[in-house]
């Protein structure tokens, strides 16, 4: 079969967007991929569209989401569907199109990420988020998945004795890469001194621990190979790897709460179907929506020995020059977190990383790409490894 790749992308700048609702957002980051392209050829029309959203309905009190955008966009008749698989759900509507497109179901897809998280604040959000949790056992009690980031954090801190300041690096480093990226939420750069200072939210997190919620839509064009018009206008991005796995969605049925196997066993056959190993990437889009998830993920996938995945950034090895480059944009931590959005914009940098095309933000030689969400603590896992096409 044809290779599949992303021909297009765009984007929208991510923050509090609450003068424009998910239309809006939608439409700008659909505005902002047929521009990167010089318009989309009638040859590679959608003919099919998935959007990744977590949240519509208790938010922006909006279900039927693939229809409402399908509509507005102008895409008449076509298959149109919402994906939700909680904060991973972006990266479950690449990897529908991924699907669509490799069974011939679809010649040419449009996957959206679009996420309204601001227009409602305080319990009302906090309730909106507790939906990904179990919530019979989990929710009901009271628990936030704040509340199970930290104390994930406290028991990594109490099984392997690392220094609370272990995790200080990876958001010095996200706020760097956030500096220089527009479209982020965050574009303040910080110390380390400023990490260690920063306000508890949920003790042991603070407030650089946790990736602020925002607004924002990412889209991609899905196709094959063979349909992409000769002298496409930017280098084509191929999906060589896709795999999806999940686990326990409570913590406390779980055997082992350090251990992540669905980002494991995702990581592992997205690799497979690549032919490549997870070391061989130039750069790594990882979940860090809490600094503690983008550790535990190192360790899960192999690219760090259990307990010690706070090294990589404490030695200096995370940066854009350095042996694996994390978060290259900002990350969720200083981009900011759409929700459902988030996989979406992920492959979005990743293709801009492999393009060429990520200015300040680029990573020196990069051709191969693995980007990785997550839905609540790693219940669900969804990878996709990026390649250049030459």
């Amino acid at each position: 079969m044809d290779e599949i790749v992303i021909a297009a992308v765009g984007q929208t700048p991510v923050g509090e967007h609450w003068s424009l609702s998910l239309r809006d957002l939608a439409q700008r980051a659909y505005d902002a991929l047929r521009a990167d392209v010089g318009g989309i050829p009638a040859s590679l029309t959608p003919q099919a569209l998935y959007v990744g959203n977590m949240l519509a309905p208790e938010l922006s009190n909006q279900a039927h989401v693939g229809v409402l955008l399908s509509d507005h966009l102008g895409l008449k008749h076509i298959e149109a569907a919402a994906v939700e698989a909680g904060n991973a759900s972006g990266g479950a509507a690449l990897r529908l199109g991924v699907m669509a497109v490799a069974a011939g179901s679809a010649d040419s897809v449009l996957v959206l990420g679009v996420e309204k998280m601001t227009d409602k604040i305080g319990p009302k959000a906090e309730s909106a988020l507790a939906t990904n949790l179990d919530n019979d056992f989990e929710a009901v009690p009271g628990l936030t998945p704040t509340a199970q980031a930290a104390l994930l954090m406290r028991r990594y801190l109490h099984i392997y004795q690392a220094p609370r300041s272990a995790f200080g690096g990876f958001a010095v480093n996200a706020h760097a890469n956030g500096a220089r990226n527009p479209n982020a939420m965050f574009r303040n750069p910080i110390t380390a001194e400023a990490y260690d200072k920063a306000s508890p939210v949920s003790d042991p997190l603070n407030l650089f621990d946790v990736a602020p919620n925002a607004d924002g839509a990412a889209a991609l064009l899905i196709t094959r190979r063979a349909r992409v018009p000769a002298g496409w206008q930017h280098p084509l991005v191929r999906i060589a790897g896709s795999a999806m796995a999940n686990d326990r969605l409570a913590l406390h049925d779980r055997s082992d709460l350090l251990s992540l196997p669905a980002v494991r066993i995702s990581l592992q056959k997205a690799c497979q179907q690549a032919g490549m190993r997870a070391g061989e990437m130039n750069l790594y889009e990882l979940h860090d929506a809490y600094s503690i998830l983008t550790v535990l993920s190192l360790e899960a996938g192999g690219l760090a020995e259990a307990g010690k995945g706070w090294l990589l950034a404490q030695e200096g090895k995370i940066g854009l020059d350095g042996l694996v480059p994390l978060s290259t944009f900002g990350g969720l931590k200083a981009r900011g977190n759409p929700g459902g959005a988030t996989g979406v914009y992920q492959a979005v940098e990743a293709v801009l990383q492999l393009r060429g095309e990520a200015g300040p933000n680029q990573v020196p030689g990069a051709n191969r790409a693995l980007i990785q969400c997550l839905g609540g603590m790693g219940a669900t896992a969804i990878t996709h490894i990026l390649e250049k096409v030459t």
